[in-house]
Parts: structure tokens; sequence; C-alpha cells
């Protein structure tokens, strides 16, 4: 399977938050391998994929943070155009919605991985299984 735990941190929009919440798991020793940001007016969603997943949720917890940990999709895309293509042909065609989705900027056997949050990630896993992706060990994605 093709998951991956990320950690969705849900921060108040104001000067100084996002840095509060990267400080205090920096400061246990834990790395960032890849991250997202969104935000509205009054919030912002911080999506991370750390080498240490539920220590980072505590750790955000503990400093009065929303945190929910969920699982997504880590795809080994190809490194081409229409490499990311490719895969969002694969999930549309299976009937799958793609809720987010964003690009590591490390990656895995010399390719870039595609993190994306589908309705169903276990189909999501078997389709793009059956078109030949290969699985990427969690392992290698929360050390990059």
């Amino acid at each position: 399977m093709f998951t991956v735990r990320q950690l969705s941190v849900f921060l108040e929009n104001k000067p100084g938050r996002l840095c509060a919440a990267t400080d205090a798991i920096a400061k246990e020793g834990i790395n960032i391998n890849a991250l997202t940001l969104a935000d509205t007016t009054e919030f912002g969603i911080l999506r991370l994929i750390v080498d240490a997943p539920d220590r980072a949720a505590e750790i955000l917890r503990d400093i009065g943070v929303v945190v929910r940990v969920t699982k997504v999709l880590a795809i080994a895309m190809n490194d081409a155009p229409g490499g990311a293509g490719d895969i969002l042909h694969i999930l549309a065609g299976a009937g799958l919605n793609i809720e987010y989705m964003y690009v590591c900027v490390g990656s895995v056997s010399g390719k870039p991985i595609m993190v994306v949050r589908t309705d169903d990630i276990e189909s999501a896993s078997d389709v793009l299984n059956k078109a030949g992706y290969k699985d990427v060990d969690p392992a290698d994605i929360y050390r990059i």
C-alpha cells in the first residue's frame, strides 16, 4: 500500500503561530520532510510529513494546537512532463476524487513523491498497483 501518516495542523492565522508549531517539533529533533500550508482568513491547515508523526502530534497538542493524523498516498512519480498527469488520470479513471495533493521536494529512487489524499485510500492504492506503480516504503519518505 502507498500510505504514509501525515499531520494536519490547524493554526490560527496570526504572526508567529506557524513558527511556534515548527519550532516545537524541531526542538525535539523531529525533521519535517514535506509540508504544505493552505490558509483562510482566520485559520490555516499545515500538512506535514515528519520522521516521527506520533511524537510530533503529541508535542503539538501539548502546546495547544489541534492536530489530526491521517493516511495519505505517497506515490513515486515519473520525473518527466506528464508524470503527475499520468497518476491523476489513473485515479480519475477509477472514479476517485482527489481532496488535495502536493509533491515532496525530496525523492525516493530518483523520483519525486506525490502526496495525495483521496476519498478512498485503499481503492486508490489498488488501482495504482494495478497500473504498475510501486509502493513507497514509509521509512523512505519519513527520512527524505
